[in-house]
């Protein structure tokens, strides 16, 4: 059969996945790393710019490894080694408008 005859069939390999290289990341927890509240360099990487835990798929940690993370992140926390929240923008923002508030009185 000719293949203008067919032109709904196409050719058997389009649903096969395309073999691409690609780089294999490293993982960010080395075998040697201790993952401990004390430990800030380590513990720093796993918190966004506004202090909040990164998610276990943005981390590429194991289940395991995210959980003593977390649990690591709490414990320097509650010592004040970590601040809860890293809102430094917000507090200046906030000191604004609480000075343009107060200057408004109120007419009976």
């Amino acid at each position: 059969m000719d293949k203008s005859k067919r032109p709904f069939l196409k050719s058997k390999r389009s649903f096969l996945k395309s073999k691409r290289s690609f780089r294999r990341r490293l993982p960010p927890i080395q075998s040697g790393d201790r993952i401990d509240y004390r430990n800030m360099s380590l513990i720093s990487r796993f918190i966004s710019e506004q202090g909040k835990i990164l998610s276990r798929r943005v981390n590429r940690l194991t289940l395991k490894q995210q959980r003593l993370i977390t649990i690591a992140i709490k414990q320097a926390r509650i010592l004040s080694l970590l601040p809860f929240l890293n809102n430094e923008k917000q507090f200046e923002r906030t000191e604004s408008t609480v000075r343009t508030t107060g200057l408004r009185t109120r007419n009976k």
